[in-house]
């Protein structure tokens, strides 16, 4: 039986599991920053977007699992996260989507499906939206597309313990080690008004979705993922049982069944 973190003890403490030796590991200079890639395995590649205040390393278990079922797994630290750089611009999600293309373009991936968790997954679905040739297909997975779609901030056990693995992730990790607080302020700021797309903006969408929606998510609303499996046209709705908005931590094995099976979908 799969060993289960849900109230994330393990994860404050130790983090996700490390990630596996990767095949090529490196930086691409875009649009005044740097922003940090690493690829993984072999095969039609996915690209794995995480997400806010968070960085690459947050996928641990899933890394393992994709390349064990013959995929390519691409990491991408968001810019200002993890290693990546960030300039004196607000953070925007459309210019972080204008980042993962830049490395998709120094590793010459035609196209990828792409697993967005939360702020990732708005990232995968503009990407979707502006280069749908790109685009295999998105998984996106805890993320509103309009303000509407969150809930109204309750601090609990288990978003402290994540936050405070972020802090620590990030003093670790990043080019401004004590500039957490700044980093935070400012990711929190972009959140007040984006995303902001309406349902026109979706159904224009043309490559495969599926939205999934954790059953105890602690940022958004079950109705909003609901309407945005209505609006796609041919989206999907995934509801996982037992589990919050960290639930790749959570029951990973459960979280890796739905996106292998989406993943298997769109590429092979």
């Amino acid at each position: 039986m799969e060993p289960y973190d849900d109230e994330l003890k393990h994860f404050a403490i130790q983090g996700a599991e490390p990630l596996p030796v990767s095949g090529e590991e490196g930086y691409v200079h875009h649009d005044g920053v740097r922003i940090w890639y690493a690829t993984y395995g072999s095969g039609p590649t996915v690209i794995l977007l995480h997400g806010g205040l968070g960085h690459s390393g947050n996928w641990g278990y899933q890394v393992p699992a994709l390349v064990g079922a013959g995929y390519r797994a691409v990491l991408i630290d968001s810019r200002g996260h993890g290693r990546s750089t960030r300039d004196a611009r607000p953070y925007q999600y459309e210019l972080m989507a204008s980042d993962v293309l830049a490395v998709m373009n120094l590793l010459h991936i035609e196209a990828a499906a792409v697993v967005g968790w939360s702020d990732g997954a708005c990232i995968a679905m503009i990407l979707g939206m502006q280069v749908p040739e790109r685009v295999a297909g998105v998984f996106f997975f805890g993320c509103n597309m309009d303000p509407s779609g969150t809930k109204e901030f309750v601090a609990t056990p288990v978003i402290d313990r994540c936050f405070g693995r972020h802090a620590k992730d990030y003093a670790q990790l990043s080019a401004t080690p004590d500039d957490f607080n700044a980093f935070v302020g400012a990711v929190s700021e972009m959140m007040k008004t984006e995303p902001n797309y309406t349902a026109h903006d979706l159904a224009k969408i043309s490559v495969p979705v599926v939205i999934v929606q954790s059953e105890y998510d602690e940022f958004i609303k079950r109705e909003h993922a609901e309407y945005l499996a209505r609006s796609i046209p041919g989206a999907q709705l995934i509801v996982m049982p037992g589990v919050s908005h960290f639930a790749p931590l959570q029951r990973p094995q459960q979280f890796n069944g739905a996106m292998l099976e989406f993943v298997s979908k769109v590429l092979d």
